[in-house]
C-alpha cells in the first residue's frame, strides 16, 4: 500500500510524528538512513527538561504536552519511562526555571543541595531510557499501519516525488538535506553504568558551566553525563571523556564509586538558534520541518508532532 504522508528521520522526533499521523488515519512511512536504535535519540540521558529551546512560547507549550504524554505512559512498564524524583542543583544563586509551575518544583532546603552548590529545585519528571521507548514507538507505529524503509535522501525533492505530504525530522541531516547552515552539531557523550542504588536524579544547572554533570537512574542502571562538544561531528566512542564523565558524577554522588561501566554513547544533538516547524506548499504536496530541537528532543516531542498533524489536517 502507497504512503500518503513520508516522514524522514527515525529518531525520537520522527517517530512520535509518524505515530501521530499513522493514528490520524494516514497510511505513514518512515524513510530514514539510520534504524531508530541508531539515532542520535538512542544515545540520549533523557528526561523531560525544556532548556536551550526558541521560540520560548511555543517551547513552553510544546514541553506541556509532552509531559503530558510522557507522565501518562510511565504508567506501561513497556515504555521505558518513569517518573523519578530528584533535583537540578547550582554552584551560583540563579532563580527557579520558568517551567517550574508545570512539574511543581519547589527549592532546595540547603540541607538537600549536594556540596558545593548553593541553590536548587526539587519535583518529579519523567525519566526516560531511550533505547526502550524507542523500541516502544516503532511498536506503536507498526501497529497504527507504518511501515518503514531504509532509505538516505539527497533532495527533498526526491522525498517530495515519493508522497503528498512530507515531514522532514532529519536532527543534524536538515543541515545537507534542506540546505539549512543554522543547523549546527552539538556532540554528546554518556556513560551507563550499574545501579548501585540510586533512586533520584540529578543535573548540575550552574548557568555557563563549561560540563554537563547529571545522572538519570533506571531500574537496574545508571546513565552519567555529559558532554557538550559544539560543532563536533566525530562520533567515536572515547575513553578518556568516559572517564571523566565518570569521575564528575562520583564526586556529586560517592555511591557510584566503583559502579561497572555497561556501555558509552555518543550523539550528536541538532543545535538550531529555533526550533523549525513551519510549513511550505510545494506543487506537488506540503512539505513540514520538524527539527533543531537540540537536547530538547524528547522533552518536545509529542507537542510538536501533534502541531505536525494539525498542520496537515488544516492543510489537506
Amino acid at each position: 500500500m502507497s504512503a500518503n504522508a513520508v516522514v524522514i528521520g527515525a529518531g525520537v522526533a520522527g517517530l512520535t510524528t509518524a505515530v501521530c499521523l499513522a493514528e490520524s488515519g494516514m497510511r505513514v512511512r518512515v524513510d530514514a538512513d539510520l534504524a531508530p536504535g541508531e539515532t542520535t535519540s538512542a544515545a540520549a540521558g533523557a528526561m523531560w527538561d525544556p532548556y536551550l529551546a526558541e521560540p520560548r512560547a511555543l517551547v513552553e507549550r510544546w514541553a506541556r504536552t509532552t509531559l503530558a504524554e510522557l507522565t501518562s505512559l510511565s504508567s506501561d512498564d513497556d515504555t521505558g519511562i518513569r517518573m523519578v524524583e530528584g533535583t537540578q542543583e547550582s554552584r551560583t544563586p540563579c532563580p527557579l526555571p520558568a517551567w517550574a509551575g508545570a512539574v511543581g518544583a519547589r527549592r532546595c532546603t540547603p540541607e538537600e543541595l549536594r556540596q558545593g552548590f548553593v541553590t536548587g529545585w526539587r519535583y518529579r519528571a519523567p525519566v526516560v531510557d531511550m533505547p526502550r521507548y524507542l523500541d516502544y514507538l516503532a511498536r506503536r507505529f507498526a501497529r497504527a499501519g507504518g511501515t518503514f524503509r531504509r532509505h538516505r535522501y539527497e533532495t527533498v525533492a526526491e522525498a517530495m516525488r515519493e508522497a503528498p505530504v512530507v515531514v522532514n525530522c532529519s536532527g543534524t541531516g536538515a543541515r545537507a538535506l534542506v540546505d539549512d547552515p543554522e543547523v549546527e552539531a552539538v556532540r554528546g557523550r554518556l556513560v551507563v553504568v550499574e545501579n548501585p542504588g540510586i533512586a533520584s536524579f540529578f543535573c548540575d544547572d550552574t548557568p555557563g558551566a563549561d560540563q554537563l554533570t547529571y545522572i538519570y537512574p533506571h531500574s537496574d542502571t545508571v546513565v552519567l553525563g555529559g558532554t557538550s562538544g559544539r560543532g563536533e561531528w566525530d562520533v567515536t566512542f572515547d575513553d578518556g571523556a568516559a572517564e571523566q564523565i565518570v569521575r564528575r558524577c562520583v564526586a556529586v554522588e560517592p555511591s557510584l564509586a566503583g559502579a561497572r561501566v555497561l556501555e558509552q554513547r555518543v550523539g550528536l544533538r541538532p543545535v538550531r538558534k529555533r526550533v523549525r516547524l513551519t510549513g511550505e506548499r510545494h506543487e506537488d504536496g506540503l512539505l513540514v520541518h520538524n527539527y533543531g530541537h537540540g537536547g530538547a528532543g524528547v522533552t518536545l516531542s509529542w507537542g510538536c508532532a501533534r502541531e505536525v498533524v494539525e498542520r496537515v489536517r488544516s492543510t489537506g
